[in-house]
Formats: C-alpha cells, sequence, structure tokens
C-alpha cells in the first residue's frame, strides 16, 4: 500500500521541511495493523519525492479484530486490505504525518501556507463508482486526475475492468490541503472503513472538511460514505457544514425502491451499478436504455463511459426523475454531454416507440415492483417490440434474506410485489429468452453466501 508525493519547487528538499521527515533517513512508524514507512526514493534540488509505504501485517490485523463474525477465520489473512489504500491509509497520514496534516511548520512558516504544484500517487485503490467518481471526487478541488485502470484479467478481457486502480493527482495546493484531501477521500473511494464509525467521524469530517467539503458538488455523496451510510450521521454533519444555509434538499431522497439498510451495508447499490456497466461495456454496447431508471445512479455511472454515445433513462416517477437530473446536474452538463443523455417519463407495460432503437436496455430493481400479472406486458414491451440485441434484468435473491436475519416470507421492500428464488428467477428468465429469440446468462452480484447465493441475481439477455 503505497502514496508517493513529489514536489518539483526548488530547493524540492524543502519537502522534507514540511512533512517533518528527513530526506537522508527511514521513518518507521508502528501501528496497530502494522508498519507505517516514510522515506525518500529521490530527494535532489530540482525534484523530491517523499513514500508512504503501509506494510499491513495479517497477524496484527487478525489481532485487531477479535469481535470478527465466527465462521470466517481466514479473513484477516486473506483480503485487500494489505494491498489497497483505504481507512488504513488515512490512518496512517494522520499518525505519520500529523503536523504536516494539521497545515504546521514552524521552521518555515511562509512554505506551509505556500500553494504549490505537487504529485500525489497512490499505487492502488479499490474505487467503488470507477474513474468516473474518481474525477467527481478531485476535480472540482483543483486536481489534475489521472486513473490508471487495468483488466481483470488480459486472457479474458470480456470480464471488464478491475474497480482496483491507480490514481495520480497533479494540483496547484497548500501540502495540508493534498494530505486533508487525501485522507477524507481514499476512504470513500472505497466505500469501507475497518473500524466502528460513530459521533468521532462526524468531528473528524467536520474537522478535515471545513474549508472544502460544504462547497464540493458532491458533498452529501462523500458524508454518505465517509459515514458508512449512517443517515443519522450523514444529517448531523452536513447540517454543522451548512450552518448557514438550510439543509439541502437532496438528503430527503426518494424512497429506496431497490436498497434497503441491510443492502446498503454492503453497498450492494454499487456493486449492481459496478457489474451493469462492465457488463454493458464488455459487449460492446454504445447505445443504452435504462428502463426504471429511478434516480439516475446507473445514468451518472454511463454518462462517464465515453463508449455509451446515447443514454436514454425512464421511469414512471416523475419524482424520481427530479432527482436523477439533480443527480446528473442535468440542466449544467456541456453541450457534447447533454447531447448523449435524456430522460423520459413512461410505463414500462405499454408500448413506446422512444425505447426501439437501442443497443442494450437495462431492468435493475425493476420486475419486483410489479404485479405478477403485469410481468407478460413488460416481457413484450422490452424483448419484443423495443427489442434490444442485449438485456440485463436484475433482481433480490429471495434466498439471501435468510442471511440478512430476515424471517421466511418477509420481503426487503415494501413495495415488492414478490422476491424470487434463484430457480424462480432462472425458469422466468429461460421462458423469456425462448420466446423472445434470445440467450440467457445467469450471474451473481454481491457476496456469495454457500448455501444462499448472491444477494442480487443478474441475468444478461443477448441475440
Amino acid at each position: 500500500m503505497l502514496l508517493t508525493i513529489t514536489s518539483t519547487t526548488k530547493p524540492a528538499t524543502d519537502l522534507g521541511y514540511l512533512l517533518h521527515k528527513h530526506p537522508e533517513r527511514v521513518h518507521t512508524t508502528r501501528l496497530p495493523f502494522g508498519d507505517a514507512i516514510v522515506f525518500y526514493p529521490e530527494a535532489t534540488d530540482a525534484r523530491c519525492t517523499a513514500a508512504l509505504l503501509l506494510d499491513v501485517n495479517p497477524v496484527d490485523l487478525s489481532r485487531a479484530r477479535k469481535g470478527s463474525p465466527h465462521g470466517a477465520p481466514l479473513q484477516p489473512y486473506v483480503n485487500s486490505r494489505p494491498y489497497i489504500a483505504s481507512s488504513f491509509m488515512s490512518v496512517a497520514i494522520s499518525r505519520t504525518l500529523k503536523t504536516a496534516l494539521n497545515g504546521r511548520c514552524d521552521s518555515h512558516p511562509d512554505l506551509a501556507e505556500a500553494r504549490l504544484p505537487y504529485e500525489a500517487t497512490v499505487a492502488a485503490v479499490q474505487c467503488v463508482g470507477g474513474s468516473d467518481l474518481l474525477r467527481r471526487l478531485f476535480e472540482p478541488l483543483g486536481y489534475e486526475v489521472s486513473a490508471h485502470e487495468q483488466l481483470l484479467d488480459e486472457r479474458f478481457p470480456e470480464w471488464g475492468v478491475s474497480p482496483i486502480i491507480g490514481v495520480t493527482l497533479q494540483g496547484t495546493v497548500r501540502l495540508s490541503e493534498l494530505l486533508t484531501h487525501l485522507y477524507v477521500l481514499i476512504p470513500v473511494l472505497d466505500g469501507q472503513k475497518h473500524y466502528w464509525v460513530g459521533d468521532a467521524e462526524v468531528e473528524k469530517l467536520i474537522r478535515y472538511g471545513e474549508n472544502w467539503l460544504a462547497g464540493h458538488p458532491e458533498r452529501e455523496l462523500i458524508a454518505k460514505r465517509y459515514l458508512k451510510h449512517r443517515r443519522s450521521l450523514e444529517t448531523a454533519a452536513l447540517e454543522q457544514l451548512l450552518v448557514d444555509e438550510a439543509a439541502p434538499e437532496s438528503l430527503e431522497e426518494p424512497p429506496e425502491e431497490t436498497a434497503p439498510d441491510t443492502e446498503e451495508r454492503l453497498g450492494l447499490n454499487e456493486q449492481r451499478v459496478i457489474a451493469i456497466t462492465e457488463e454493458l461495456r464488455s459487449r460492446a454496447a454504445g447505445t443504452v436504455v435504462d428502463l426504471g431508471c429511478g434516480d439516475g445512479k446507473l445514468l451518472r455511472a454511463l454518462l462517464g463511459e465515453r463508449q455509451f454515445t446515447k443514454i436514454l433513462g425512464m421511469d414512471v416517477s416523475t419524482r424520481s426523475l427530479e432527482f436523477a437530473a439533480d443527480r446528473l446536474h442535468f440542466r449544467d452538463l456541456p453541450p457534447m454531454q447533454r447531447e448523449r443523455i435524456d430522460l423520459i417519463q413512461g410505463s414500462l407495460t405499454y408500448r413506446d416507440e422512444r425505447l426501439s432503437g437501442f443497443d442494450a436496455g437495462v431492468v435493475a430493481e425493476v420486475i419486483e415492483h410489479l404485479d405478477a400479472g403485469r410481468l407478460a406486458a413488460l416481457e413484450r414491451v422490452v424483448f419484443e417490440f423495443a427489442g434490444p440485441r442485449l438485456v440485463v434484468v436484475t433482481t433480490p435473491n429471495i434466498e439471501y434474506n435468510q442471511v440478512f436475519g430476515m424471517e421466511d416470507g418477509v420481503l426487503r421492500h415494501k413495495d415488492h410485489r414478490f422476491e424470487w428464488t434463484r430457480e424462480q428467477f432462472e425458469g422466468w428468465a429461460s421462458g423469456v429468452a425462448s420466446a423472445h429469440g434470445y440467450t440467457v446468462e445467469f450471474k451473481p452480484i454481491g457476496p456469495i453466501d454457500q448455501s444462499h447465493g448472491a444477494p442480487t441475481q443478474m441475468a444478461v439477455f443477448s441475440r
């Protein structure tokens, strides 16, 4: 797990004063889960690079997780935490570079206040939302962002791009600002934290976001992810940040029809968006219609991919479309972006000529909201009348509800008319494929339980 910061302002070795770490020494700090090591791979008048290497020890990680769930004894040893930047890296920044993080440099106070050109590189971070999310978080802060993506496996390009990417940021900022942005946003990219999130985390977010978070266009998303989707904490943080403003209307989101609290804790909505986007990307879809687009989470991900030249979002709810427009900053999109995307109101159970001519259609977490007697109408609208060559359908797997601790027969959302087992969903999808000339593949989304499968099931129809 590696973070590097490079300065080219002569004498570049002044970076050592700012970080309170001498370039000619190796500095090691012992942490509860391993060692944080600061060293300088290069240190000249023209260019100086400081590296923070975090060496996570699985044994220490295991000891720190005494309360981990029974039945996962290898989890502390077999996971991605030692290799990708996450909340562990934020802890390392605060423990090893605390004085620089707080903007203090007693020997060179003018240097600490100066806005200088820096380059920061994070070797690997799990970006749940892809390079689009990365840019939405860092570009408003004035950084030039480079995302170094790679295929999951070069032998199987159809598997798509890995969510683990390398990140390079270039910007003219105070060093304390750069460290603050990394401290807050690295866990936001990852979407996880390795420790309990409570009121103390609200205080940290307020303290380190004081001078920039209130004006950030993604402040709600940052608060939500930083505080691990705990709505009460998120609201408290935003109310304090926006002390001179009314609470933002965007906090009052439309009713979550596909991501109840149990699913939010697993980040299932993000995983669904990633899985669907990768499926569309790997199958060379250029034009996509999102049927039942809701508040636009998938639309925003698609808009961030240049491959998708025409995107249409349709929903029966005008209120959801308003939220989608706000999420997309629809009215403020640059002309070239605005030409690529549109939103329309309509029903999936009525034939609509506007849905024709697309390479792919997406029906994500929609069918379970229909009465069983209306499914035949949806099938004709999507597979017969619209007839894209590719259709992606996702729906909850009711078998997995037991993993959530739910009682038999209880559905995940009060608006669900039904939820299917894997056998029921595969039977329905196979019948639809046969009737309309498609082939179908089934893929899981989310953590897989040996007995109950994955929380979300996905069918990919193609012809």
